[in-house]
């Protein structure tokens, strides 16, 4: 063990807790909105274990990783390996991310209505942004548009996810949905359909018509914004297109 670092970290610690000046105080009289990215990050891992993290540490921490953006993408393994960190420290780091991630997500409850593509944008954005991965994910609705749960349906790769409709409809006829939003991201950042993304689309919404329900919009999302087919007039949702296949008898009011 280094006695030296372990020295030098308790101290920073001390300093940390005892400046009138520090990051602590300064959060109990200005919130902690008022800290800087780096205050935040040093008080986080101060506590979780013995030792602490100096103020210096974590602004090193954040420049090398790219800011918070970067360092919420990196895996366990990765964080661990910044000198100041460690696993226990990653760990608080991480944790620390995914809450505020699931905090985001609790603002869209079961029974909010799903008007608009913004409103996919808003639900979505916060755990797709820093993704390296593309996800599909279904949003079922009701026959007043209302949420009644989310299903992710495949898990794939940069630029790739693979999505068969018998997925997408097996989940939707379970919770009897009335009709589905798509969603997925692009990782590249830039929310322009592929090819792909088109005839997976168009596959979907005619499986939606066949079986009675429909798809009403497919959604990408990505760091830059998001494209909706739907706004695009790429999915038609007018009367004429309504569903022409058997009808699914629904419990939820419709």
């Amino acid at each position: 063990m280094n006695h030296s670092l372990s020295d030098q970290n308790g101290a920073a610690a001390r300093r940390l807790r005892a400046d009138p000046d520090g990051p602590r105080e300064r959060l109990r009289s200005h919130g902690a909105s008022a800290l800087s990215d780096a205050e935040l990050l040093a008080l986080l891992v101060r506590g979780s274990c013995r030792g602490g993290m100096a103020l210096d540490g974590a602004r090193e921490v954040l420049r090398r990783s790219g800011g918070l953006a970067g360092l919420a993408v990196q895996s366990f393994s990765e964080v661990c390996l910044y000198r100041d960190l460690g696993p226990a420290r990653a760990a608080s780091v991480l944790a620390a991310f995914e809450l505020g991630t699931r905090l985001s997500l609790q603002r869209r409850t079961p029974g909010v209505s799903v008007q608009a593509p913004e409103d996919v944008h808003a639900y979505f954005y916060p755990r797709l942004r820093w993704s390296m991965r593309e996800q599909f994910f279904v949003l079922l609705l009701d026959g007043r548009h209302r949420l009644k749960g989310e299903v992710r349906i495949s898990l794939g790769t940069l630029n790739a996810c693979l999505v068969h409709p018998r997925e997408v409809f097996r989940q939707a006829i379970r919770e009897s949905a009335a009709a589905l939003i798509l969603v997925h991201n692009h990782p590249s950042g830039d929310p322009a359909p592929s090819r792909e993304d088109r005839e997976v689309t168009n596959r979907l919404v005619e499986a939606g018509r066949v079986i009675g329900i429909r798809v009403i919009d497919h959604v990408v999302v990505a760091e830059s914004g998001y494209y909706s087919f739907q706004s695009q007039g790429e999915i038609d949702v007018s009367e004429r297109a309504a569903p022409r296949g058997a009808k699914v008898e629904f419990s939820n009011g419709r």
